[in-house]
């Protein structure tokens, strides 16, 4: 029962030397990782720069001792960042004080739930956000993202905002501000950036900007030329403090928690099992990990944090770097903790224009242009739901956006299994295999006094009048010669109580004209459903059959079951008969 509320128990006990080396080299390169891109992440979030080496603080630790994921690198993210800036920005706080207080309380919030959801196993609530409804957020998020960092590219202020077209006019009414030299360093850094990225992935290159960064402002003396600097950074460790309780802002918290509660799970898991394939000797546990952040972000909350969730880019350097178990975490951490105690006042000439160029290139690479050519091609349902995901995230709001985006996929969903794919079947010619007419036209016998139709969905309120509309349109088809209706029910996993009343008035309609009404192939749900309902009786024993062709030669014959046929075909989880 411990080790599966906390894993490291597990890989403790077996714990060696080699083990530890792989984590000190990837603890120290994740944790070198951290440092700017964790500073740059508080500025996205609206808080300032120290905040984000809080949150690559506590939070690890905790998730290295309570995660099952041996190499997700929990912290500080983009996403998480801007939609916590979006939500807490809407409510026009004044003063940064009352801003942070406000976030810390939001992420006790966002841990809260993810803890809540864990321990209630209700990890799959997640499902509810398709690739593409994720895909088309995350591409609009990420040039609202770039856009919001152009202030400090550009040298100048300008209120943030969710919506692209708010955000760019006020790009615009800012640039009276503009400052040259911050310009030209931006421009500098982004590039330098990009070229370092094609050169090799592997050079810490946001550590590299930070230090060429500093230096320049050091010795060319750039802030007397009106190039911003990130100041005075206190140093020591973030203290202990309950965050306050905002009852008052509750109803306007709440929403943006659930979105990044279930938004960070998502992120965090769909990278956990993307680098669980390539480790066998430990298994992903879905609703332990929703209880891993859920304690990190509550923790995160007690010690001055904003929310965290699993990064991509530093797990990747994580895995790549020989990651083994949570210690990698840990010893993340302690750097952390030693650029803390030690290192803050180097960081007072870091130009914001370089932390500005970091985001800039890192949520870039989050848009998508492959994925929304791939469903154009191929899925064009799929394809407008990303677009509209998309435009509404840009132009309604990063909230708005992704639950409109749910709501749309779940009206998706539903039409889909409201209108699902029915085949009419025919025997492939000198076989006992039964296909689709309008696939293997020229292959197969089609008899005139039989239709035999497949319904590829389970049978419920929603969709039971457009079975009966296609069926009866099949039978109006076949005209007069027509004399056994053949229900392929494989495909048919549950039969809610509206549609069995509609089965039943079917079968009663089709005697009174000279028909029978055949199901083949039921699994053993449905046939339980056909004992509970009573539909058994209506349809009749004798028209229950395993196999399509049993029931057609049933038809040609009017032979007898077999013993095993009998009892296959009838039996349920009361009965064998």
């Amino acid at each position: 029962m411990l080790k599966r509320y906390f894993p490291f128990l597990s890989w403790m006990t077996t714990y060696n030397r080699s083990q530890f080396y792989g984590d000190a080299i990837a603890g120290a390169t994740v944790g070198i990782m951290l440092v700017p891109q964790g500073m740059a992440y508080a500025m996205i979030a609206g808080m300032p720069p120290i905040y984000g080496l809080y949150a690559a603080l506590v939070p690890q630790v905790v998730y290295a001792l309570t995660g099952t994921s041996r190499q997700l690198a929990v912290g500080p993210v983009a996403m998480d960042s801007l939609l916590v800036a979006a939500g807490v920005g809407a409510m026009q706080l004044a003063g940064i004080e009352s801003y942070i207080a406000t976030v810390l309380f939001l992420t006790l919030l966002i841990g809260s739930i993810q803890l809540l959801l864990g321990l209630f196993n209700m990890g799959f609530f997640v499902n509810f956000l398709s690739k593409p409804v994720i895909s088309g957020f995350t591409s609009a998020a990420a040039i609202l993202i770039g856009l919001g960092q152009l202030k400090h590219i550009l040298g100048t202020d300008f209120d943030q905002s969710s919506k692209i077209h708010v955000l760019i006019s006020n790009i615009f009414e800012s640039l009276g501000q503009l400052n040259l030299s911050t310009l030209i360093l931006g421009v500098v850094a982004i590039g330098f950036i990009l070229v370092m990225n094609k050169i090799s992935k592997k050079i810490p290159t946001p550590l590299l900007i930070v230090v060429l960064g500093i230096l320049a402002v050091f010795v060319l003396r750039l802030e007397s030329k009106g190039i911003r600097v990130v100041g005075d950074i206190p140093s020591g460790f973030p203290s202990f403090q309950v965050p306050g309780i905002q009852m008052d802002k509750m109803g306007q918290l709440l929403p943006i928690a659930i979105t990044v509660a279930l938004f960070g799970f998502m992120e965090s898991i769909s990278i956990a099992k993307t680098v669980e394939e390539k480790h066998p000797e430990y298994e992903l546990d879905a609703n332990q990990e929703l209880r891993a952040l859920g304690m990190s972000n509550i923790a995160a909350s007690f010690f001055q944090s904003f929310s965290v969730s699993g990064s991509f880019s530093r797990t990747a350097v994580n895995d790549q770097s020989g990651a083994r178990t949570g210690m990698a975490l840990i010893i993340s951490a302690l750097l952390i903790a030693g650029t803390l105690l030690f290192l803050t006042p180097l960081f007072y000439n870091l130009p914001n224009a370089a932390l500005g160029a970091i985001i800039i290139v890192s949520v870039f690479g989050l848009i998508d242009l492959k994925y929304p050519l791939l469903l154009w091609k191929s899925r064009k349902d799929e394809f407008l739901l990303l677009v509209a995901t998309f435009l509404m995230t840009l132009s309604i709001g990063l909230i708005e956006g992704i639950l409109l985006g749910v709501l749309l996929s779940l009206l998706l969903l539903v039409y889909r299994i409201s209108n699902p794919h029915i085949a009419v079947l025919g025997r492939i010619k000198g076989t006992d295999y039964f296909k689709n007419v309008s696939r293997f036209a020229e292959e197969v016998e089609v008899d005139a006094d039989k239709l035999i139709i497949r319904f590829d969905a389970q049978l419920y309120f929603g969709n039971k009048d457009y079975f009966k509309k296609e069926l009866y349109k099949q039978i109006q088809k076949k005209g007069p010669a027509l004399k056994y209706v053949i229900l392929n029910a494989e495909a048919i996993n549950y039969i809610d109580s509206s549609a069995a009343v509609m089965l039943e008035r079917i079968v009663n309609d089709l005697k009174e004209k000279g028909m029978e009404f055949i199901i083949t192939g039921a699994i053993g749900p449905t046939r339980d459903i056909f004992h509970d309902s009573g539909l058994l009786d209506c349809i009749g024993r004798q028209n229950l059959f395993v196999q399509t062709f049993e029931a057609v030669e049933y038809c040609n014959h009017h032979n007898t079951k077999s013993e095993i046929q009998e009892r296959i075909s009838l039996q349920s989880r009361t009965k064998t008969l």
